[in-house]
This record gives structure tokens, sequence and C-alpha cells, in this order.
């Protein structure tokens, strides 16, 4: 089952193969030719050995599909309702998720969905706030992975490094800056529902008057409409995110990520288990 890697901010891009369609379409093909094959194709060939007596071959094209469907109608039960596999390929999900990590993504703890068409079959859970999620932006064919800030109805304002929701501020308690002796990384935690978040702003250098500031990131104030969530990078000044192209509807859901299972950053490296952790 290949692990495909999630668009974690506007400066990375990853593969525009859309893997389940491919993997339906392959599982359906593979299906019908093997079900066709044991209702009339093996029968015609049984009578035809009998006829000519002499065995006839049974075509690659069979062969083939007979074998590799079982597999395929497995991967994609798995795959479609149990967990998936993805890989992080930037670093707007820092300090928490990192380049390189390979995340467990739930397929049902937000309710069973049609692959392909994303329409709920059954509902089992609700999308809360700090959970991090896997999703499709809107009119964006691309895997991301944010944290769930807003969720339908919630009044959103983010200004200053500071979150409102709703008129209250979150909870947030700056760790200091990393290294000490001359930050370029800013760190906190934020307290979102139950869940505490590790977020982090960068040190860059202002355009406008070129003196080095904390880079928060957009700022705004944002209303969530129902059947949509409000979803935020914890890289807070490195994040391709809600406050950039919208909000995420309903049906865009992937999943929740609830686990790091392995950091392989590149081909190059030797894989770590390390990391490995449930996620908050």
């Amino acid at each position: 089952m290949p692990s495909k890697q999630i668009d974690n901010s506007e400066y990375d891009d990853i593969m525009d193969i859309d893997f389940p369609l491919v993997l339906m379409v392959a599982t359906a093909v593979t299906g019908i030719i093997a079900a066709a094959d044991k209702l009339w194709l093996g029968k015609r060939r049984a009578q035809q050995s009998s006829h000519f007596d002499e065995t006839v071959k049974e075509p690659f094209i069979i062969e083939q599909s007979k074998s590799f469907f079982p597999v395929l109608a497995l991967v994609f039960v798995l795959r479609s309702f149990v967990a998936e596999p993805f890989q992080i390929p930037s670093g707007s999900m820092e300090p928490g998720l990192v380049k390189g990590d390979f995340i467990l993504v739930s397929k049902f703890h937000y309710g069973l969905r049609m692959p392909v068409f994303g329409n709920e079959l059954v509902s089992i859970g609700m999308p809360e706030r700090g959970d991090v999620m896997v999703f499709f932006p809107p009119d964006d064919p691309r895997y991301f992975i944010k944290r769930v800030v807003g969720l339908p109805g919630d009044e959103i304002v983010y200004r200053n490094r500071q979150l409102t929701i709703n008129g209250k501020e979150v909870a947030t308690e700056e760790l200091g800056g990393v290294p000490v002796y001359n930050p370029v990384r800013y760190l906190a935690q934020e307290t979102l529902g139950e869940h505490d978040a590790d977020i982090q702003w960068v040190r860059a250098r202002d355009m406008r008057t070129s003196a080095e500031v904390i880079w928060a990131g957009p700022e705004g104030q944002w209303t969530v409409p129902e059947g949509h969530y409000f979803m935020m990078g914890d890289n807070r000044g490195n994040s391709a995110d809600s406050r950039s192209w919208g909000f995420v509807p309903e049906r865009n859901i992937v999943g929740k990520a609830t686990a790091v299972w392995m950091h392989w950053e590149s081909w190059t490296d030797i894989p770590s288990f390390d990391r490995n952790r449930w996620m908050n």
C-alpha cells in the first residue's frame, strides 16, 4: 500500500496522480474479468479443451486479473474504509510534524465515505477542534494536512499571533526561541478543545522595512459556514491554509491523523522510528 505525500505549504507540490481513482478502476476491471472467467469464459475454455482433446491455455490478461484482484480488493477496502499511510513533504505542521514523517490516517474516524466521490455512507463522528485532519482544499485535488481550528458557525480572529474563537482568546503559552542565543523559530503551545497544539513562528525579513520580524502569517477575521471547517497549519508563518484559500467542506474530509509510524526524509537516509508516537 503506497504512501502518498500531503501538500502542507504553498511552496510544495505533490504528484497529481489520483491514486484512489486508479485503484478503484483497477479493482473493478480485474474483478469483472475474474468474474466473467468464472461464470462464462472458463466454462467455454473447458468445452473447447474437451472438443479438441487438448488444454486451451488461459489468456494472460485473465491469469493476471485473477491473481491481482484479491490483492487489489483487499488494499481497496483497507485504504478506503480503515486506514491509509501518508508522507509529510514540507514544514507547515512543524514543530509537531516534520518533513519526512510517515503518518497513519484513520479513514473511519469521521464516518465511512465512498471512495473517490466522498459522499458519507455511515456517520460515525465529526471533526473536533484541535484534530489533525487530512482533506482536500476547495477546488484543489491535492491532499493537505492541517489542524481543525474552526467548527461550523465559529467566529475566528487571528491577529498579532493571537487566535481568538467566538470572542475568547485561545490559551497560548509561549515557550521561547530556538536556538536561545539567536532564535530563528519561536515556539508556543495552544490549547484547542481537548488538544494541546505545539505551534511555531519563524523569523523573517519584512520586505517593506528590511527589518527582521517574527512572521505571523496571514491575519484576519472569518465566520465558518455550516458544513465547513477552518484549518490552520501549526507553522503559522509558513502554511497555506484556510487563511488563504477558505473553508473546507465536509465532503472533502479524508480522515484523522492518528500516529507517526516512521521518519524517512529521502532515499539517501536511513529510516528512523525514533519519532513514532500516537498523535494528540
